[in-house]
């Protein structure tokens, strides 16, 4: 069902979904840098998680280009800014706040391209929410917290 309050251009679209495609880059470049720097044998189980989250969101950028090519949009080249500590807690925080940011960016996305009638698009977007919420909970349990309500 169309609704009318999400309903956007295809160049407002273009736009967004390069907003997350930035969104992933920055992910892929903290996780591969804060799997490296973090120190403490506590933390070694999930700096290797962390290698693995990279890989995972490489494949979720490759799907979100994908998405903004068949828009006939250029995806953008430069990712949002990386957050540094030498503190490995940091680190995770740090994780744990963009994700929970891209599950909500991408939740209302998928409200977008269903009001746009672009259910392709949206079928993408909910695979990739699937590994985000696993990211945000594994984030969470390595800091010792509950998952963050996710409710908007």
């Amino acid at each position: 069902m169309k609704n009318p309050s999400y309903l956007i251009t295809r160049k407002e679209m273009i736009r967004l979904l390069n907003e997350d495609l930035a969104r992933e880059y920055q992910a892929i470049v903290a996780y591969i840098v804060y799997s490296q720097t973090m120190k403490g044998a506590k933390y070694q189980h999930i700096a290797g998680e962390l290698k693995k989250h990279a890989g995972e969101e490489l494949d979720h950028a490759l799907q979100i280009a994908k998405q903004i090519d068949y828009f006939n949009g250029t995806p953008v080249t430069v990712p949002k800014a990386v957050k540094l500590s030498d503190k490995a807690e940091d680190m995770l925080s740090f994780d744990l706040e963009n994700e929970r940011v891209t599950i909500l960016n991408y939740r209302t996305r998928i409200r977008q391209a269903d009001a746009m009638g672009e259910f392709a698009l949206s079928e993408v977007l909910r695979e990739i929410i699937v590994q985000e919420q696993e990211h945000l909970t594994d984030l969470a349990d390595a800091l010792g917290i509950d998952t963050p309500n996710m409710s908007e």
